[in-house]
């Protein structure tokens, strides 16, 4: 695939809150430029409460990082602001990115509390990051992770992402429908991801079509014409079981059959999709199109999709548009970006948050994430959060607990252990390449039916275990005790 560069065109160095860069000038005011920090990224909660999320961005995000730098239009930006130091200009000017950073690869399922990208370098750096971070793995994220939905309700039918005209911007659009095909989505409406993504844009005419011509019939015949061996037509436009597929059984049989082709489908985009679809079966089948496929757009959902399939409506393929490219049942994935650990003379020192609130304290340390797996069955069991330099034995029983209600405790036995972050850049030098798009998407597929089908419940999904190492934990206790 001849990948496209996201941000060749654009400078989005200056895409961060304004905090980052007086933040920024204040550790070098306090000559703390060189100190090391871990900073991390994860999530709290899993959008639609569901049972897990998919990971997406990262080839964005090593993008973005690959293109770091400062003009002299920003530098003189900052100078007109009047609060920012010479230190901190002159270090813009020079400015040369040296982290070193981990990530999760695209199309993993990925679970709440874990670390799903981590940061190590000097503070000025790692902070400056932080926006671009979370808007590039937050947006595709929530995306994928709805289209995954998606197309498990679908049961196989393909779905297709249909909302570029109700993204929330051209950029949303575009990297929507990328992350919509990571989550499972057979293709795109959209037509410039076919050209830089290479997946595939999928369409054929609007109502206008048709309301231009005399007639839907005339309308029909035209487009039979136009493309016989690619015939799909929207039969909704007027009444869609008096005249749209009457019409389009009249052109099938006296437009595409004599050229030698079959047609397509058609597509119902209004009206009580399980009835329509139903009766369109009937007729089409009748006519002895029993090939003709049925799409149905319009609202859709995963739950208005199971719906439909629960009652017996006949549909091959779904078009889903703003539901999916807004998420528009929990249009936020909320990852947060928090300091975890810092370097004191080389030795890594473990920070950590401390609130009222249970679910915002945050786990110290600089960390690995480990998926345990049942060697028989390749299920996922549980996850489990590790210092850095941590090795599971998975020729071992291996103790799992939960990191709250720590008396909930179990024996891990004939497993094995793979670690889920990656290291993408080493240094400030991209040293990971993304794999190609279709690639992601199978792996994703593979990676999904790893989960038990409890965890991909979409009503109280069961709670997949992330749990905590021995020695983090502890890690972790003490800091909490020490600042009660």
């Amino acid at each position: 695939m001849n990948k496209t560069n996201w941000v060749d065109e654009k400078n989005l160095s200056m895409l961060a809150d304004f905090y980052e860069f007086t933040m920024a000038n204040g550790y070098l005011e306090s000559n703390m430029e060189d100190r090391i920090a871990y900073f991390e990224m994860f999530f709290r909660t899993v959008p639609d409460d569901g049972g897990y999320a998919i990971m997406a961005g990262v080839e964005q995000l090593i993008e973005y990082l690959n293109n770091l730098k400062f003009t002299k239009e920003d530098i003189e930006y900052f100078k007109s602001k009047g609060t920012f130091g010479e230190k901190f200009l002159n270090y813009l000017e020079n400015f040369k990115f040296t982290c070193d950073i981990w990530a999760i690869p695209e199309g993993t399922p990925i679970f709440p509390q874990e670390p799903i990208v981590i940061v190590r370098g000097p503070v000025v750096q790692a902070q400056l990051v932080e926006t671009m971070i979370l808007l590039t793995i937050n947006y595709q994220s929530l995306i994928a992770t709805k289209a995954n939905r998606l197309v498990r309700a679908a049961q196989g039918r393909p779905v297709i992402e249909f909302g570029s005209r109700r993204a929330h911007s051209y950029d949303a659009s575009i990297l929507g429908a990328r992350a919509a095909y990571i989550g499972g989505c057979m293709g795109t409406a959209n037509t410039i991801v076919d050209r830089d993504y290479k997946i595939p844009a999928l369409g054929t005419m609007a109502h206008s079509w048709i309301q231009l011509f005399p007639s839907e019939l005339e309308a029909f015949r035209a487009y039979a014409k136009t493309y016989p061996d690619n015939c799909y037509l929207l039969v909704d436009t007027y009444n869609t079981l008096r005249s749209g597929i009457p019409n389009a059984i009249k052109v099938f049989n006296e437009e595409i059959l004599p050229r030698g082709f079959r047609p397509k489908g058609i597509r119902i985009d209004s009206g009580d999709i399980a009835y329509l679809t139903k009766e369109a079966r009937r007729m089409l089948d009748d006519a002895g199109f029993e090939d003709c496929t049925i799409m149905a757009s319009s609202g859709l959902d995963e739950y208005l999709i199971t719906d439909l399939l629960i009652q017996g409506a006949k549909i091959d393929s779904f078009g889903v548009g703003e539901r999916l490219i807004t998420a528009k049942s929990q249009p936020i994935f909320g990852g947060v970006y928090k300091l975890a650990a810092v370097e004191y003379d080389g030795v890594i020192c473990p920070k950590i948050k401390i609130s009222e609130n249970v679910g915002k304290i945050t786990t110290p340390g600089f960390k690995q994430v480990y998926r345990l797996f049942d060697r028989d069955s390749h299920k996922a069991i549980a996850d489990v959060v590790t210092l850095h330099d941590e090795i599971i034995d998975d020729t071992k029983p291996y103790e799992i607990f939960h990191p709250l209600f720590t008396w909930k405790r179990k024996i891990v036995k004939n497993f094995y252990a793979k670690k889920l972050l990656v290291k993408i850049f080493q240094q400030g030098k991209q040293i990971y390449e993304s794999p190609d798009i279709y690639d992601i998407k199978e792996y994703c597929k593979e990676q999904v039916e790893t989960l038990w089908d409890e965890v991909k419940r979409f009503e109280r999904p069961h709670e997949y275990f992330v749990d905590l190492s021995k020695p983090l934990w502890d890690i972790k206790d003490k800091l909490l005790k020490e600042n009660q």
